[in-house]
C-alpha cells in the first residue's frame, strides 16, 4: 500500500521565507569570502608573474569567482533541502519494490 505523500515544511510560507533568507545570507557571506580570495589570488599572481595582460586577470577573476559561487549555491541548496526537512517529504516508491522483492 502506498504511503500518503508527506507535506514539505517549505510549503509553509513563513518557514519557507525563513529558510530562503538563511540561504541567501549564506550566499552573501560566500560572495564576500570569494571577493577576498580573488583579491588574494590576483595579488599573488601579480607578485609571482609580474606584469601580464589584463585578460589573465579577467580570466582568473571569472574562473575563481564563478567556481566558488557555483559551489556555494549548490551546497547551500543541499543544506536548505536537508535542514528544512524537505528531503524527508520525498515520496520514495523504491521502498515498496524492495519490500516486495524481499518477500
Amino acid at each position: 500500500m502506498a504511503q500518503p505523500i508527506r507535506p514539505s515544511p517549505l510549503d509553509d510560507p513563513d518557514y519557507a521565507e525563513f529558510a530562503w533568507a538563511r540561504y541567501f545570507r549564506l550566499l552573501r557571506w560566500m560572495a564576500l569570502f570569494t571577493a577576498c580570495v580573488v583579491a588574494a589570488c590576483l595579488a599573488y599572481l601579480h607578485e609571482v608573474v609580474g606584469d601580464v595582460p589584463i585578460h589573465l586577470y579577467i580570466a582568473a577573476t571569472l574562473g575563481i569567482s564563478l567556481t566558488m559561487m557555483l559551489m556555494a549555491a549548490l551546497m547551500g541548496l543541499v543544506f536548505l533541502s536537508s535542514g528544512t526537512g524537505h528531503d524527508e517529504a520525498v515520496d520514495n516508491r523504491l521502498d515498496d519494490h524492495i519490500d516486495a522483492w524481499k518477500s
